[in-house]
Parts: structure tokens; C-alpha cells; sequence
């Protein structure tokens, strides 16, 4: 068994060394292997290729030294394994192993630039390096958006920099145009929705009633740790929710999906009784929601903290009339309206940034933390050093630029470092076109090509 954790890249352009520890046995030059990806089912042929190891490699420093197999406990790298693995994976020659855990990162990827090739002839090679890209660090997310764009997301400002320089200089070797920085919001509601919200089917032969209501404060964060998820018993799922979130037992027992994506911070339940063939529409209600919880009606953004109720449904008797064709729009708007009615706001992400400077720029680095919205929360000595450390939370939005403001404020005194920390609701009302949350939706509307508008309720709602 050995775990491939990184991909290190070689001398040779576009191949890269699997690196990574062996833990049980010995792993040897020509031996046939199972190489399995992280979404590798024990007992199923997804992800998993049985190759030949072609050469053991040690590293010892700036050198590589070739060897004839290596034993369990040590680290070493192979080669010819690298077109199978992404970011890593697990080898083994046992048949009926199961994956050794993926490693979880502290960070995550917030920040986001899109890319294209100045030479529209060039794409081929652009779409190949970002490839290598997305292989060589553990940490980038390299995806191509529904508009066509190439994304390329990273932890940060510096981060995104060394990224788009290793691709222009080792893995594309082309020029390409790289957007400003993007910064990926969520949607949200505050309150309850206002009304009950009605969605008809095309054929106006059924009905669906929902509201929408915030989740309490907390339950995001557990669903993004994996302490409530779908693939939870329901049972002890719903008395951990009663317990700490004081959720009503048989509402709990009837969470339909999780979304987006089945594994977001965002709820469908079933709060109707006595209602025949729920069953048969249930299916046609989650595949909605997960298409609404992914593309949000503010801004087509992701979805966070919000939970769609159903509360009651009119139904036609006939099975041919309530297919997904019939259930699906109706539930989208539905959800749609919910959202307009329940105070829609965005959320953004926030840094926790650390700063270490000298006591005597302070006063400097306080101003530009002031400038740019941060809320400091602690400040102390660093014990026997004239430094002091700073904690703050800036918006990543407002996070580029950060640093050289920051050292030109402390004349290269204060050293900062971002880390994601969390997700914060934007309080101002984003139909108030003064407000600074209509502008960020009205630019990212723009970016993706979308009407330019604020969405209006009428147009999602249903009249009885």
C-alpha cells in the first residue's frame, strides 16, 4: 500500500514524478499495480487503472537516485504512473484495498482569474497546461466555467501569481490574458419568506407550495465539516439537529437532499402529510433544487444556509402528466420566488489575517485595515520580541492589493499572511441600486453574461 500525496514535476517537460510514502510492503521497479484515484469505490472499475510501474526513484535534496524497489515506512517517487493520477491517490496490489484518506486542507480556494490565450489557435495548448497545472499543485482548482471561460482558482493573490507564472513559463509556454481577480460570493436568505410561494407546472395540472427559511446560525459550518450530511443515518441525523438546532423530529426525518451538489450547506424538506405519490416527484424536486441551490436568482452563485420547505402539493392523477418535464420548472421557480421573499443577500468570504510588526507601525497598519473594511480581533506582544502581532478579518475582496499597501504603509515593516476563515452575510439591501451589494451583482451579471437587471419577483411567482 503506498499513498501518492503530490506531484513533483521532472526535468522532462510535462511529466511529473508520483510522490508519496509506502506503508505496508515494497514497492518495486516493473511490478503491476492498482492505482486508485480518490473517487475509487471498493469493488468498482471508476477510477482505477492497473498499470506497470516503470522506475523507483529516491530524492535525496536536488538529486534522483534510481533503485531497484524500496520497503514500507520510506518515501520515494514513481515514474510512468503520472498520466492516471490527478493530485494524488493510493497504489496497491491488493485487490480488495479500500483508498487510504484524501489529506484535508486549512485553505481553500477563494480566489479566482480566468484566463485566455492571446492566440485563439493556441487554446489546445492552454487547455494541456492548465492540465499539468491542476497535477503539480494540490491546492489549485483549474475548471472551465458554463461561459466557456477557463478558471483557474488559488488560495490568494500570491498564490494565483506563482500559478499563472509557472503555466506561462513550464506548462503552456504561450501568452495568454488573465482577468482581474474574481472573488466567488454565495446566496442567502435572512427571515422567512414573506408569502407562501406557488409554482405551476407548464401544463398548469400541478401545483407546488414552498417557503424558504434561513438555517440556524451554525448548521452551514457542520454541514461543510461533515458532521450532518446525506449520507447520514436519518435518525441520529435528525436527534443531533433536535438537540443542538432545535429542529422539529419529523422535519428533520423527511431532509429530502442536500444541495448543491448533494453535499452543500442548502436543505430541501418535506414538510406535507398524507399526500400520495410524493415518491414518484420526489426525484424531479431534488434534481431542481440542486440546479437552483447551484445557480442562485441573484447572481446564478452558489447557494449557502438557506432550507426549502414544502408545504403542500396538488398533483395530477395521471403519471403522465406529472413527469420531470412538468415538476422540475415548477420546482425551480418556486424555489426561485422562496428566495426573493425571504430578504436575499450575498455572502462573502473573509481572510483571517495575521500581521507581525513593530510596535511604531501600528498606526499604519490600523489605517489600512480601516480602508479596506478589516475589524481587527486581537492584538498581543509576541513574548521577548519588540513585535506585535495583529489579528484581523479582511474581505477577500478587498484583500488584493493588500500587501503592498500594507508594506508601503509600514515601509516594509509588517508581514502579513491570509488564511480563509469564513463566510459573512452582507447586510445591505442588494435592490437598493446605492447599496454596494447591487453593484457586485450587477458586475458579476455582467461577467457572465446575464441580463443586467435586478431578477423580479413577478417573473418567478405564480398567481392561484
Amino acid at each position: 500500500m503506498m499513498y501518492i500525496s503530490k506531484m513533483v514535476p521532472t526535468s522532462d517537460k510535462g511529466r511529473f514524478y508520483a510522490f508519496g510514502r509506502v506503508f505496508s510492503g515494497t514497492v518495486a521497479t516493473g511490478q503491476k499495480v492498482r492505482i486508485q484515484g480518490p473517487h475509487y469505490v471498493p469493488g468498482e472499475k471508476t477510477d482505477l487503472y492497473e498499470k506497470n510501474i516503470q522506475r523507483t526513484v529516491l530524492m535525496m535534496g536536488r538529486y534522483t537516485e534510481q533503485v531497484q524497489d524500496v520497503p514500507c515506512g520510506n518515501t520515494c517517487c514513481l515514474v510512468g504512473v503520472d498520466q492516471y493520477i490527478v493530485k494524488s491517490g493510493t497504489i496497491t496490489t491488493f485487490k480488495d484495498a479500500h483508498n487510504i484518506a484524501d489529506m484535508k486542507y486549512s485553505v481553500s480556494p477563494v480566489v479566482r482569474v480566468a484566463v485566455k490565450p492571446k492566440d485563439s489557435k493556441q487554446l489546445p495548448k492552454l487547455v494541456d497546461g492548465l492540465k499539468k497545472l491542476a497535477k503539480s499543485d494540490p491546492l489549485v482548482l483549474c475548471s472551465t466555467d458554463d461561459t466557456g471561460e477557463h478558471i483557474i482558482s488559488g488560495c490568494g493573490e500570491l498564490h494565483i501569481e506563482i500559478c499563472l507564472k509557472d503555466l506561462k513559463d513550464e506548462y503552456a509556454q504561450i501568452d495568454f490574458i488573465v482577468s482581474d481577480p474574481v472573488v466567488s460570493y454565495r446566496e442567502t436568505v435572512t427571515e422567512e419568506s414573506s408569502i407562501t410561494c406557488l409554482g405551476k407546472s407548464p401544463n398548469k395540472h400541478n401545483r407546488l407550495f414552498m417557503k424558504a427559511f434561513p438555517l440556524a446560525e451554525g448548521l452551514p459550518e457542520d454541514v461543510d465539516k461533515g458532521k450532518v450530511s446525506e449520507k447520514d443515518d436519518p435518525k441520529t441525523r435528525a436527534n443531533y439537529l433536535h438537540a443542538n438546532y432545535k429542529w422539529d423530529k419529523n422535519l428533520a426525518l423527511k431532509i429530502w437532499a442536500f444541495g448543491p451538489e448533494t453535499i452543500g450547506p442548502n436543505l430541501l424538506t418535506d414538510n406535507t402529510s398524507g399526500i400520495q405519490y410524493m415518491n414518484e416527484i420526489k426525484v424531479h424536486c431534488v434534481a431542481a433544487f440542486q440546479w437552483a441551490s447551484k445557480e442562485g436568482v441573484l447572481c446564478e452563485e452558489n447557494m449557502r444556509g438557506c432550507e426549502f420547505r414544502m408545504l403542500d402539493v396538488h398533483m395530477h392523477a395521471d403519471a403522465i402528466h406529472r413527469g420531470a418535464g412538468q415538476i422540475m420548472p415548477a420546482c425551480k421557480k418556486c424555489i426561485y420566488a422562496c428566495e426573493l421573499t425571504a430578504c436575499p443577500r450575498l455572502v462573502e468570504p473573509i481572510y483571517l489575517v495575521d500581521i507581525s510588526c513593530p510596535q511604531d507601525v501600528v498606526s499604519g497598519v490600523y489605517s489600512v485595515l480601516n480602508k479596506r473594511r478589516g475589524i481587527v480581533i486581537q492584538e498581543e506582544q509576541k513574548m521577548g520580541t519588540p513585535l506585535l502581532k495583529i489579528q484581523a478579518h479582511l474581505p477577500v475582496a478587498e484583500s488584493f492589493g493588500f500587501t503592498s499597501a500594507l508594506r508601503a504603509a509600514t515601509s516594509g515593516q509588517a508581514f502579513p499572511q491570509c488564511v480563509f476563515d469564513h463566510w459573512s452575510v452582507l447586510y445591505d439591501d442588494p435592490f437598493d441600486s446605492n447599496k454596494s451589494s447591487h453593484k457586485i451583482i450587477m458586475n458579476i451579471r455582467e461577467r457572465k453574461g446575464i441580463k443586467v437587471e435586478m431578477p423580479q419577483l413577478d417573473n418567478y411567482l405564480d398567481k392561484l
